[in-house]
């Protein structure tokens, strides 16, 4: 059992977590990632490790409550436990010394890219981050990232906060402004990635993307996170998760990850009816 120390409200259906896991905290690298059960027989889900303490013995992750089990997670409180948190599992980020390094999170993909952003300032690169959302109230972890960057970046699509626009947006200019842009990796929706991919390419930038495909055991058993990479069948838990953004089909990542929608709905209304039932047998 692993105990849940602590919990922060970053953002609507978007939680802070820190848990007790002692052996994940002091092996895990920048973009690894853990899967939890909530309870024995639940379903097992992927999250990113967005930091944690070795001495303490805990791993922070970041979760957006969309459907049946990260609501559940989500309705969890400090104190309450975990049954399971296996990691840390998947290939870590490829660090290097890369001159100047760009960074970009998508909604709760900011939580992913901050590991990285410290351990490519701590080899001696100049780190610029860029953080996207629909608006002011969904943009998350800003402090945390800014202290980890040399250059922060801030779009929202309605220009409630930072610049109107998209990450590609912010990219552009960057990519006009600095020099020396070894390296580029952006985490977030497959559309963005797919984006920043396409706008790098012709300026020869390696870019690396954080795949977000459909996962169940993690450990390459059950085939559910299968992607093309350069042509070739990869698996994201083990080979991944990251991948040259260049060389991925984003088009059928895009299709797998629609193929359990319709028993995710079902799960997620038998979830929200059976919470109804609870709520007004205590009203």
């Amino acid at each position: 059992m692993h105990l849940i120390r602590s919990k922060r409200k970053l953002a609507t259906n978007t939680y802070h977590f820190e848990v007790e896991a002692p052996f994940v905290a002091k092996a895990r690298k920048p973009g690894q990632f853990l899967v939890l059960r909530i309870r024995e027989g639940g379903e097992r889900i992927p999250l990113t490790i967005a930091g944690g303490d070795a001495e303490a013995g805990v791993v922070r992750f970041v979760v957006q409550a969309v459907g049946k089990t990260t609501n559940e997670l989500c309705e969890l409180e400090p104190g309450d436990h975990l049954s399971d948190v296996v990691g840390p599992l998947g290939v870590p980020t490829h660090l290097g010394e890369y001159g100047t390094a760009v960074l970009l999170g998508g909604g709760y993909g900011t939580a992913a890219i901050i590991p990285v952003a410290r351990s490519l300032r701590d080899l001696g690169n100049r780190v610029i981050s860029v953080i996207g959302a629909r608006s002011k109230d969904l943009i998350i972890l800003e402090d945390e990232l800014r202290a980890a960057s040399d250059r922060l970046e801030i779009t929202t699509d309605d220009g409630s906060y930072g610049t109107k626009g998209f990450v590609t947006d912010a990219l552009k200019k960057i990519i006009g402004e600095e020099e020396n842009i070894g390296f580029c990796m952006a985490v977030g929706p497959i559309p963005m990635m797919k984006a920043v991919s396409e706008m790098t390419r012709p300026h020869g930038i390696k870019t690396y993307v954080s795949l977000n495909t459909i996962m169940v055991d993690g450990t390459g058993m059950c085939g559910s996170c299968r992607c093309s990479v350069g042509g070739a069948t990869k698996f994201a838990c083990v080979d991944g998760p990251d991948f040259d953004g260049h060389e991925i089909d984003f088009d059928e990542v895009a299709k797998r990850n629609q193929m359990y929608k319709e028993m995710e709905k079902k799960a997620y209304d038998r979830y929200l009816e059976l919470k109804e039932k609870r709520e007004s047998k205590t009203a």
